[in-house]
């Protein structure tokens, strides 16, 4: 099998699973669920080896298929989705790469989706003191149109420190900083679909090379790394 592709018997499972998912059926297909689940991990796999030539990618991760109900109002027992992340190598890079597989609802995903405490605040900081460059970023037309706006959870109003009147209040408020595309179900199952998955990552990259010299620096621009 082609595994730079996302077959058709793939989605149809997904499909499947959805409508029947309970430990009886899934046990009673899991074979069949290890088979497309080895195909869609090549996928995967091929996908960070296009990374690679890139960026530096230090590990790809899949997800696993059951879901922890522990503390759900819904109990299904099983994901209806493939999905994996991509880790950048290395303190000095900074950011990650996201691939969810699922019938109508797929999308890639890049960013900052749970800063921590220092590097969030070390974030607010900079775009407090200027954010032109990110701005640049956002406005760049070819960078929007594969990616659209910047994306993320945020605070209702100013956090502690910060002016709620500030020029870039919108950005100091947030708590995340991501950008999401989606792709629909023939785009998924496409023959190009890898590769309009790499070209989007590749458009990251002044987002990244940006947040990773923020974040690896303190606001007179000297390194942390040292």
């Amino acid at each position: 099998m082609n595994n730079s592709i996302i077959t058709k018997d793939a989605f149809n499972f997904l499909k499947e699973l959805a409508k029947n998912n309970n430990k009886e059926w899934f046990q009673e297909n899991k074979a069949i669920f290890k088979a497309h689940e080895a195909d869609v991990k090549s996928f995967y796999a091929n996908v960070q080896e296009h990374l690679n030539e890139h960026d530096e990618i230090e590990k790809m991760k899949m997800f696993r298929i059951y879901r922890d109900v522990r503390f759900s109002k819904d109990k299904t027992p099983y994901k209806t989705h493939f999905a994996g992340s991509f880790s950048r190598l290395g303190a000095h890079l900074r950011g990650g790469y996201y691939l969810r597989i699922k019938p109508g609802e797929s999308f890639v995903a890049t960013g900052f989706w749970d800063p921590n405490k220092e590097d969030l605040f070390r974030i607010r900081k900079e775009f407090e003191q200027d954010a032109s460059d990110l701005r640049k970023i956002l406005n760049d037309k070819s960078f929007k149109k594969i990616w659209g706006e910047l994306e993320g959870d945020g605070v209702k109003t100013a956090p502690k420190g910060f002016d709620k009147e500030h020029p870039n209040i919108d950005l100091i408020k947030k708590k995340q900083f991501v950008f999401v595309k989606n792709f629909s179900d023939k785009e998924v199952l496409s023959n190009t679909f890898i590769k309009e998955v790499d070209t989007s990552f590749r458009a990251i990259r002044p987002y990244f090379d940006l947040m990773s010299d923020i974040l690896t620096t303190n606001l007179n621009g000297e390194s942390l790394l040292d």
